[in-house]
């Protein structure tokens, strides 16, 4: 007769070997998840990354009028000589890593009620007509200034070189202008 302890050492080695293989199973499940959770960080940094870049774009169109009178020539030095384009270096190795395109829309021009205007205000000040009082004829007097609200709606498109991943930023402004200016 066999003692005991002969007949369960061959389930020691099975049950030894079923923990190495739940353990190997949780190991790789682990770097699974932590590999997924890099990508969603890089990812939310590329994302960052390209909406700095596409405000960055935004404000330098934003920060000159230049936009309302010639709105293809809306950023001074474009780049690779492509109209309303910025390029940004992220890292600093002399490579382009997101190209932001801007594209400036003029949505409507607004004039400016008289009411609307602050009599004390120097820049309101150019605005305001004195008209005398013509009742009944056709193009007389009227409650609009001499200037208006051009509204402007700004869009970035900011794209990453690497992996083509596209960031889209809207904003709008107003600019002042003459009442007989239109949108270009």
């Amino acid at each position: 007769m066999k003692p005991i302890f002969a007949r369960q050492s061959g389930a020691t080695l099975l049950v030894s070997l079923i923990m190495l293989i739940l353990l190997s199973l949780m190991t790789l499940t682990t770097f699974k998840l932590s590999k997924t959770s890099l990508q969603i960080a890089g990812n939310q940094q590329q994302r960052s990354q390209a909406l700095a870049a596409a405000q960055s774009a935004i404000e330098e169109v934003i920060s000159s009028t230049r936009f309302a009178t010639a709105p293809d020539k809306a950023i001074l030095a474009p780049c690779n000589k492509e109209a309303n384009t910025t390029c940004v270096d992220l890292n600093a190795d002399g490579t382009t890593d997101v190209k932001v395109v801007v594209t400036p829309t003029c949505v409507s021009s607004q004039v400016i009620p008289v009411a609307a205007l602050d009599f004390t205000s120097p820049s309101d000040a150019g605005c305001i007509i004195g008209t005398g009082q013509s009742f009944g004829v056709e193009g007389g007097a009227s409650n609009n200034s001499l200037c208006a609200n051009m509204l402007w709606d700004i869009q970035a498109v900011a794209a990453d070189a690497v992996t083509n991943a596209q960031y889209v930023v809207n904003q709008g402004t107003a600019v002042r202008v003459s009442s007989t200016t239109l949108c270009p």
